[in-house]
């Protein structure tokens, strides 16, 4: 039996990884990584092809955002690998890093300054110059439509006006990658709509878009590659009809993840109902 009070073995790295695919927009290998007792992610192989639109989805503590997190350099790994267009991002951080736009979970801005400022100032951070922010900065206002909202601090804005402007801010430097975390959350569908069209011009342009998403249909019609994670592994990944094989993503989602739940123990909920 084991003791409680013993915490369990450090993962250990493989012995042999395969090699990172230096032709991907991202490649993972052997990524591990846990938070005392807690292992968040148990050794994540995973390749996101370049100009794909590729998904990323998993029940609550799968260990997405904790792998998109190492994958864009947010968070180190305790073993593994990761590769950005043939860069390792942790022995190449400041050129892997500069052709990423990173939406992450749970975003904090600088919310005291304005929409537009905001803006400004992530554009400078990536070394743009002023004329060329100022136009950006513009450009994706218009295109977010938070144009009448520029001048407000963001402090001020929605949920949804901060998502949209946190993305903005993603790509202002027009990265090669743009890794988002759920970035439709809390987003009206008219602006959701609005943002699937950019992003797919972007992907259609040359681009590679990584988002974790929980809505398995909206991933359906939007990704061209996915791949499904639980439990901190990969259980499955490539294109959208591969791995949905011929069921629709959400079933295909349960019959790997599992976890549907028989309602049989709330009859008094319909009987209820039913009797008022």
């Amino acid at each position: 039996m084991t003791d409680p009070t013993v915490p369990p073995p450090a993962p250990q790295a493989p012995a042999t990884p395969p090699p990172p695919d230096p032709s991907a927009a991202l490649s993972l290998r052997g990524l591990w990584k846990r938070f005392g007792q807690k292992i968040a992610v148990a050794g994540v192989d995973l390749d996101v092809p370049s100009g794909s639109f590729f998904g990323l989805v998993g029940p609550n503590g799968a260990g997405k955002t904790t792998s998109l997190s190492m994958a864009t350099g947010l968070l180190r790994p305790d073993f593994g690998v990761v590769q950005v267009h043939g860069t390792d991002l942790w022995a190449e951080p400041d050129r892997a890093k500069a052709t990423l736009g990173v939406l992450p979970d749970g975003v904090r801005l600088f919310d005291r300054l304005t929409g537009a400022q905001l803006l400004t100032y992530a554009g400078l951070l990536r070394g743009l110059d002023r004329t060329t922010v100022a136009e950006r900065t513009e450009d994706l206002l218009q295109a977010m439509d938070l144009t009448g909202d520029r001048d407000t601090f963001v402090v001020d804005y929605s949920a949804g006006m901060t998502k949209k402007v946190a993305l903005a801010a993603a790509m202002i430097h027009a990265p090669r990658v743009l890794v988002l975390d759920e970035p439709f959350e809390a987003v009206d569908p008219v602006s959701a709509a609005n943002i699937r069209d950019i992003l797919s011009a972007y992907v259609a342009d040359g681009g590679t878009v990584v988002v974790s998403s929980h809505v398995m249909d909206l991933v359906q019609r939007m990704c061209s590659h996915v791949a499904i994670i639980a439990g901190g592994h990969v259980l499955a990944a490539g294109t959208v009809d591969a791995v949905r094989g011929g069921q629709t993503l959400e079933d295909r989602f349960v019959d790997l993840v599992g976890g549907r739940r028989e309602s049989e123990g709330l009859s008094w909920l319909r009987s209820s109902s039913a009797s008022s």
